[in-house]
């Protein structure tokens, strides 16, 4: 393939996808692995859902198309390809947290008698290692004993023989992100699953860095369950519907945190006394769907199939990082900026990181010079390129504008960093 970024951007299949999306004036956009863009289809489809509000109030929940009734399980149909899951083990709904702490309810039984461990991992985004802790508490285990996270080495990164070597037989479930936030490490999630299925340990994936840009395989690797956010690499919006992914064979447990709307549809409005769980992972629903968070996700799902799907997507992003590395390789290595994703496809997610002393600093002077990274402290410049919007021409001119800022030491003009991230 031509490393010349012109001749790969005529010859990307994606590229007519840029122009369904709001892109910042003059900017070059590095963050969708943060919040992704807004796309028109997606704000179509969100001024759809307030014009049914306005004209057809509460009748929306039927007579809308689609209506309000199903929309979640319309948004879990167009996600299962996503996540090589079946329709009826994908439930949309709450958020991330939410989710994981629901599943945790429903999944863990802290009366084992042996098995009494929650694993985790040192680098993981640490709101998963609250909710871990939380709930630990909320079951009257102490997580000083209870919760054990599994370290890395650099900091960064996770090792497959770390992580195995934690699957003891007192551990009853693990927690595991399938991308790395910080470093965009893909972790090998079916392996994983596969030895900690064979040693009796639920497995559970957080997906909110690597769906929408990493095809997953759920049903086929068997993992026990999965739980992600919408808005990054999905666009769905700021604080979006999250999701989750139940395996069938946990269909007969009962959900830990019982609400109205994970009845069976055709008792939901009889307001029985007692709960009568739908079938499927939609049986974890709590409350009544957001539908306006909901809406545009459904238009953002329908450009990932018209575009391909996630396996387009997937290739577009590999051959971007690719590039992406290569101008790194030539242009920043020699300037004190560490690659620290790995390098090889197979075990990277959508995002790379670079190491710097002054990553702060050089991510303020990149934004003022028209480009929008991701800060991650303490040192981290993370640039994410989206398969449906960003060109290899703008990865080159991002690489030149950094390079410049620290040839120039223009950074310094910046303060140091103050703690808070946006």
């Amino acid at each position: 393939m031509s490393a010349d970024p012109a001749a790969l951007d005529l010859a990307d299949p994606l590229a007519r996808f840029r122009a369904e999306f709001f892109l910042p004036p003059g900017k070059i956009y590095l963050d969708g692995n943060s919040l992704g863009l807004l796309s028109r289809r997606a704000e179509a489809s969100l001024a759809s859902v307030v014009e049914q509000w306005r004209t057809l109030g509460i009748d929306s929940w039927t007579e809308a198309s689609p209506p309000w009734l199903t929309m979640s399980e319309t948004a879990a149909e167009k996600l299962a390809p996503l996540l090589g899951a079946a329709p009826d083990e994908v439930c949309v709904t709450s958020q991330t947290t939410a989710n994981l702490h629901q599943l945790l309810a429903t999944l863990f039984n802290p009366s084992h008698p042996a098995r009494r461990v929650i694993l985790g991992d040192a680098v993981n985004f640490p709101s998963d290692t609250y909710a871990l802790a939380s709930h630990l508490r909320l079951r009257g285990l102490d997580p000083a004993t209870h919760l054990r996270l599994v370290p890395s080495r650099d900091g960064r990164t996770l090792r497959l023989d770390d992580l195995l070597d934690t699957f003891t037989d007192d551990v009853q479930l693990a927690v595991l992100p399938a991308a790395v936030f910080t470093s965009g490490q893909l972790l090998d999630i079916a392996t994983l699953t596969r030895k900690a299925r064979e040693r009796g340990i639920l497995i559970g994936w957080d997906l909110s860095h690597s769906i929408g840009a990493v095809p997953h395989a759920l049903d086929r690797d068997g993992a026990d369950f999965a739980f992600w956010c919408n808005y990054k690499w999905l666009n769905a919006g700021p604080g979006a519907v999250g999701g989750l992914f139940l395996h069938r064979r946990h269909f007969d447990r009962p959900p830990g945190l019982a609400g109205w709307w994970g009845v069976r549809a055709d008792r939901r409005f009889a307001m029985a006394s007692h709960h009568e769980p739908a079938a499927g992972a939609v049986a974890l629903h709590i409350g009544t769907p957001q539908i306006l968070s909901l809406a545009p996700l459904l238009g953002s799902l329908e450009l990932i199939a018209e575009a391909g799907g996630v396996e387009a997507l997937r290739k577009k992003s590999v051959a971007l990082t690719d590039f992406l590395i290569a101008q790194i390789d030539a242009e920043l290595a020699p300037l004190g900026f560490e690659l620290i994703t790995p390098r090889a496809a197979l075990v990277r997610g959508g995002h790379l990181a670079l190491a710097h002393p002054e990553a702060w600093r050089i991510c303020s002077a990149l934004k003022a010079a028209g480009v929008v990274p991701d800060f991650r402290a303490p040192d981290l410049i993370r640039l994410a390129p989206s398969p449906l919007t960003t060109r290899f021409a703008e990865c080159a001119e991002a690489i030149a504008r950094l390079k410049q800022i620290a040839r120039t030491r223009a950074y310094e003009k910046y303060p140091a960093h103050h703690g808070l991230v946006t």
